[in-house]
């Protein structure tokens, strides 16, 4: 029992803190992190010991570092945590940490086909009890009970994440991130919601979220969206093409890409907030690509001496200046 107000003092920091800590890039799926098998993320073989994950993990984190990365959020379903797989892929979360990293797991809905909603709710709580345990009392560990959680009203996502907060009381609220309603893309009520007072919130916004905008109404349109909360946010995915050779550091652009990484940069720098580009690699391969266009590295290498390579240099170094670099 005595425990209880030192979480609660411990977590209530956030609330006055801006989030520019986050430096950081989604590590994801090649295809995408929704799924019903193990989560084996791009560069990564399922037969990759632990040891071999966290030397390939190594090498590409030292090419995101020379970026100013420091930061990279990892997904998690039910069908990895608790496998063999699990006890492999913690390698790039423990390679991570050790480097000084900040990790933020994420939990993806197990298979699209879901609609945005927990799947089995309680092998949800069964994974996130494993994962809390093991990592409650790394400080370098961020848990973020979902992502997306569109197949919820807002009432109901939030009942939804104020259980899990009661029930994992591993998990310090202050290294909680509580997704916003929606696709994550609305902050406001859960910013409101007295509840999450002392947590983190994980914000998204893309422009095919939304019909094409000015540079002024993204600008205006993400603030909003935010809400009073901007100091406690992270905007844990934005992205844009990478391989189309767009110019970011033009701010006459007419190119709705183009005005919206910027417009999101420039909310992030104003407020002081991190944020995690999606993705580094992984994600939903592009036409005939193989990759995904929005992926800000293409990989090179084989075995454990792998390689990236930045798709476009201005874009970025626009991520790099919303993260106040």
């Amino acid at each position: 029992m005595t425990l209880i107000p030192v979480a609660a003092v411990s977590g209530a920091s956030p609330a006055s803190a801006a989030t520019n800590q986050f430096r950081g890039m989604n590590w994801a799926v090649l295809g995408d992190n929704f799924s019903t098998a193990p989560l084996v993320v791009q560069g990564l073989n399922q037969s990759d010991s632990n040891a071999t994950v966290r030397a390939k993990a190594n090498a590409l984190y030292d090419d995101m570092a020379a970026m100013g990365v420091n930061t990279v959020r990892l997904p998690i379903n039910t069908h990895t945590v608790g496998t063999t797989w699990w006890n492999n892929y913690r390698g790039a979360i423990d390679a991570a940490t050790a480097r000084g990293f900040k990790v933020i797991l994420a939990y993806w809905e197990d298979g699209a086909a879901s609609g945005g909603r927990i799947t089995n709710l309680a092998a949800w709580n069964t994974m996130w009890s494993r994962v809390t345990s093991t990592y409650g009392s790394n400080t370098n560990v961020y848990f973020e009970p979902m992502n997306e959680p569109h197949g919820y009203s807002s009432a109901d996502w939030r009942n939804v994440a104020a259980n899990w907060l009661s029930y994992h009381y591993s998990a310090v609220p202050g290294r909680v991130l509580i997704g916003g309603t929606g696709y994550s893309q609305d902050l406001r009520d859960v910013c409101n919601d007295s509840r999450f007072s002392g947590t983190l919130l994980s914000f998204h916004h893309y422009a095919f979220f939304y019909s094409a905008m000015t540079y002024d109404a993204f600008r205006s349109h993400i603030q909003t969206r935010l809400g009073n909360c901007a100091s406690r946010a992270v905007v844990t995915e934005y992205g844009a093409p990478m391989s189309t050779g767009l110019n970011y550091a033009n701010a006459s652009s007419t190119d709705n890409f183009v005005r919206h990484i910027r417009a999101v940069a420039q909310v992030m720098r104003d407020n002081q907030m991190g944020g995690t580009y999606w993705p580094a690699l992984g994600g939903k391969p592009t036409g005939s690509l193989g990759y995904d266009h929005y992926s800000m590295f293409g990989l090179s290498g084989s075995g454990t001496d792998l390689n990236l390579t930045v798709r476009n240099a201005s874009g970025r170094d626009r991520v790099r200046y919303g993260w106040g670099l």
